[in-house]
């Protein structure tokens, strides 16, 4: 499949030769405008970024900015801090502050290019650029008549500093002026519902991250087979997303074979496959700083077992019940009810679990061999941000624009003793990212093969 061309939109490339100013979408200013509109008047707000993170000694990490941060900036580079404050001369209603690394020819000819105060105004949108190390007289200047002060710091970079700022007016000023008592609120109560809706734009992010990854599984189906490694299959989905541009993953691979698939977050990925074991692989590639997740799980030699075949199409058909109830309107906790009882009911059939249905589900027995939730919102994070619940504490009901995985398992150890042997050492989940829609849903990862006839296709012709 030829890969696609995908706009780094999220990722603006500032090129050494570069003669034109970059062209900035205005997305930024309009998610900045959503936010203000929701805070009160004479609010301050600090957002910051992420710095780098040392590997060994001159190396560092890959940097991955903050998404929060990324969010309401576009902005991509370690060290930056954003300061929207109220402002009624501005037509906004607020004022645009990047604080960021200067420009520094020595550095960027070791580690790249940076956008400078300038490229912060003029790449960025940025009402007003600062360098970094001003962060303190900056924040004080600005912070001067603002009450309400809101922060976005995931890291708590500035949790000593941030009282200070708060009190500086009042402890510095004289006894008889008028004294700033300032609130303090995490920014996250009003950016992160925000988060849930996806605009468009984010939409055709996610499913362009979705298409890579779905190549990325077929591959590991293609070249799955006894006497592999883990290691292996882990770089086979890895190669095949950098066809597509993706430079990283959403998270780290579970590729695991056999008992290490009832590790929920196995990462070793070190272990040399087996005729007999079921595989489970739970990859998914970001592109554009958008994140996907897929689950599939199959035999390693391609070919159901009874008893694989059993527990395999148990999950499948808790999943596809739950995807069938999504729409507008559905109650969150609906698709994990769905998915649990038909599996509770099914390891009853079997006779894992003992009593009736009732008993089953009042006693949750079931959860020794189904261990967790079904879901989860996908977006820059792939456990994206947001309330589950509205403001009365009910359950969130479903609407245009969310996207989310379903992802049952079933998780049978070696140690389950009481179980036949020809189910033990072996999890599986499988997980598809949902898109709800005007009239009902999209399933983004259909196309990863799924059903046993098509996964037995694939890997055996």
């Amino acid at each position: 499949m030829k890969p696609a061309h995908f706009s780094p939109t999220f990722k603006q490339v500032l090129s050494v030769n570069q003669k034109e100013p970059v062209i900035m979408t205005n997305i930024y200013q309009i998610r900045r405008e959503a936010l203000f509109k929701q805070l009160p008047e004479n609010s301050f707000v600090i957002l910051s970024g992420y710095q780098q993170k040392i590997r060994s000694k001159n190396i560092k990490y890959h940097f991955r900015q903050d998404n929060d941060f990324l969010y309401l900036t576009g902005f991509d580079e370690p060290d930056a801090v954003a300061i929207l404050a109220a402002d009624k001369g501005a037509a906004s209603g607020f004022s645009f502050t990047l604080l960021c690394r200067p420009k520094d020819p020595s550095q960027e000819v070791s580690f790249g290019e940076r956008a400078g105060t300038e490229g912060a105004i003029a790449n960025f949108g940025a009402d007003d650029a600062f360098d970094i190390a001003e962060l303190n007289e900056v924040v004080l200047s600005k912070i001067v008549d603002h009450q309400h002060i809101y922060i976005s710091d995931e890291l708590s970079r500035f949790s000593t500093q941030i009282v200070g700022w708060l009190n500086h007016q009042r402890m510095t000023t004289p006894f008889d002026t008028v004294k700033q008592y300032r609130s303090l609120t995490p920014l996250a109560k009003y950016l992160h519902p925000m988060r849930v809706i996806k605009s468009e734009e984010e939409i055709n992010h996610i499913k362009a991250a979705v298409a890579a990854s779905v190549d990325g599984h077929k591959a590991v189906m293609q070249a799955c087979k006894p006497g592999i490694n883990e290691a292996l299959l882990s770089a086979t989905f890895d190669f095949t997303l950098s066809q597509f541009g993706s430079t990283d993953v959403a998270y780290p691979n579970i590729v695991a074979a056999g008992n290490n698939a009832c590790c929920l977050h196995y990462e070793e990925n070190c272990c040399t496959v087996e005729d007999g074991q079921m595989l489970l692989i739970d990859a998914g590639g970001e592109l554009n700083h958008y994140a996907s997740d897929i689950t599939r799980s199959y035999p390693v030699n391609g070919k159901f077992t009874d008893a694989q075949k059993h527990i395999y199409q148990l999950v499948l058909s808790a999943l596809d019940s739950a995807i069938a109830k999504v729409q507008p309107g559905t109650p969150w906790n609906e698709l994990y009810e769905t998915c649990i009882e038909l599996m509770a009911k099914g390891l009853l059939e079997l006779g894992f679990l003992s009593g009736n249905i009732e008993e089953v589900m009042e006693s949750q027995s079931y959860k020794r061999f189904t261990v967790h939730k079904t879901g989860h919102w996908l977006g820059m994070d792939v456990h994206d941000v947001g309330p589950y619940h509205d403001s009365d504490g009910n359950w969130r009901r479903l609407e245009p624009g969310m996207v989310f995985t379903i992802e049952p398992g079933i998780y049978i150890p070696l140690d389950a003793i009481d179980v036949p042997s020809a189910y033990r050492g072996m999890g599986i989940r499988i997980e598809d990212d949902i898109l709800v829609t005007e009239s009902g849903h999209e399933n983004l990862s259909v196309n990863a093969p799924r059903t046993i006839e098509e996964i037995q296709a694939i890997m055996l012709n």
